[in-house]
């Protein structure tokens, strides 16, 4: 009884000491069993088989591999002195057999995850354990000495339950029978047939202890046979599947979270946007509105990049330039837009028309003569060289200006061969300008044919007035189609 208590206490102080970490047998995979027994003989003088008053206490130690979820291998040594009294009657019996076992047993664990989990508080298995027994005799038999010093193979099967106390210990329980194979205990030379004549049970309690540190490769503190999430950065707070934690269950973790009391959107890194345009609610100047990111979240009805609550021109065309008012950009201030604006760095003050551009002077104007033709005719009759080189004169002193020139003709002959006639004619007024050096691209030319008479067709004197080209001094823009801006 007395190793019995010994151990008992032993075991109950290593409990006390052991740290309460978080890891699991297939972790921890080593460990250490501490125990105290009680032995139970049978033999030929007699037997204490479930006798507890009979029993003989010793003490026990293990040492356990974890090899898979079922199954574990231990090293298992215990110590007993089996003991009898004088039987009396004239004869002297009796033997103080001090006992020593080893062996070497596999551990079948019921708690593999088919019936009960491996980390289950209630751990039921079974043992097969053979080994060796050692054995120190000393005894009397019909008053004959039988001390004897001898070592058997030893065959021994449990049956145990081990109650999970924590993460690292342990508390087992446990019922086995020994067999050491031609074993004489009790010192009894009369021998039965079979191998088994002495033999005792072993009823155990004992305090397993694992040993050894679970590998946690992020150090969050669950080992990586468990962790769902084995790459979380260090110091970062997670859950029992060692994942970092999400209080408010929208898929970004808190440690990532910019609103981590409020679900939101990943792409938004878990701040909510109700609107659903992209812009989180905090950063969002119009969140019951959908706009745009480039505003803050605010709406742009006409897409010219100012916001509809700042925008005091909202329905400018789509792709004119604005200023910060959302109004078209009027760059020279003269009034008309720059998208529609012919002449957009006109000087300031300057007297405009509808295209932006300024008005052509009234004393230009008035060089604008028409040129008369002959019939069926594009030569320039030589009366009307004064007007034209007037024109040229201007032409040359103001290189802003270009010259739209356009033909037309009387009703006589078809439609088809008038229109013709009218735009040689224009091409023969733009040929006397050229020929002065004046630059092609200043003088578009247009043929009216007899579409557009300047008096009806109904006399000669009429017809003579239509036979002409027409002049209209406008604003040069190099590059533009045409080369001039018409004028309104």
């Amino acid at each position: 009884m007395k190793h019995l208590v010994t151990t008992a206490v032993l075991g109950l102080a290593l409990l006390a000491a052991t740290p309460r970490g978080h890891a699991q047998t297939a972790d921890k995979k080593w460990g250490i069993g501490l125990n105290g027994s009680a032995f139970q003989y049978k033999g030929n003088l007699g037997s204490t088989y479930w006798k507890l008053g009979d029993s003989q206490f010793g003490p026990g130690i293990s040492i356990n591999r974890y090899l898979t979820p079922g199954l574990d291998l231990g090293l298992h040594g215990n110590y007993v002195e089996l003991k009898s009294e004088d039987l009396g009657n004239g004869t002297t019996r009796f033997f103080q057999t001090n006992v020593v076992n080893v062996n070497l047993g596999l551990k079948l664990k019921l708690n593999n995850g088919w019936a009960l989990k491996e980390d289950a508080v209630v751990q039921p298995y079974l043992l097969a354990a053979p080994g060796w027994s050692f054995t120190s005799r000393e005894g009397r038999f019909n008053n004959a000495v039988t001390d004897e010093d001898k070592s058997y193979f030893d065959l021994f099967g449990a049956a145990g339950i081990n109650f999970r106390l924590g993460e690292t210990v342990g508390l087992f329980i446990q019922t086995g029978q020994h067999i050491p194979l031609n074993a004489n205990i009790d010192g009894d030379p009369t021998r039965d047939d079979n191998k088994w004549d002495d033999r005792f049970l072993q009823h155990t309690v004992g305090l397993n202890i694992s040993l050894g540190k679970a590998k946690d490769t992020d150090g969050d503190g669950v080992p990586d046979r468990k962790d769902k999430c084995p790459n979380t950065p260090s110091g970062v707070q997670v859950d029992a599947n060692g994942c970092p934690l999400d209080g408010d269950k929208d898929g970004v973790a808190d440690y990532q979270d910019k609103c981590p009391t409020e679900a939101g959107k990943p792409e938004l890194q878990g701040c909510p946007d109700r609107d659903n345009d992209g812009v989180a609610d905090g950063e969002d100047d119009c969140p019951d509105q959908p706009g745009t990111t480039a505003l803050r979240g605010c709406p742009d009805a006409d897409g010219d990049g100012v916001a509809d609550k700042f925008d005091k021109c909202p329905d400018t065309p789509r792709g004119t330039q604005v200023d910060a008012n959302g109004c078209p950009l009027d760059s020279d201030g003269d009034g008309v837009p720059d998208a529609q604006d012919r002449c957009p760095n006109t000087p300031a003050g300057a007297k405009v028309n509808a295209l932006g551009c300024p008005e052509i002077p009234a004393e230009i104007r008035k060089l604008e003569q028409p040129v008369r033709f002959r019939t069926n005719s594009t030569q320039i009759l030589p009366s009307s060289y004064p007007a034209l080189d007037k024109m040229v004169k201007a032409l040359q002193e103001h290189p802003e200006y270009g010259l739209r020139i356009v033909g037309h003709a009387d009703a006589r002959g078809t439609e088809e061969y008038n229109q013709g006639l009218s735009e040689r004619r224009a091409a023969s007024a733009k040929q006397y300008f050229t020929g002065k050096g004046i630059d092609a691209a200043r003088i578009p030319t247009l043929g009216m044919g007899e579409s557009a008479p300047a008096a009806p067709n109904t006399s000669s004197a009429n017809m003579a007035k239509n036979r002409r080209v027409e002049f209209r001094f406008e604003f040069y823009i190099p590059g533009q189609e045409g080369g001039t801006t018409p004028q309104p």
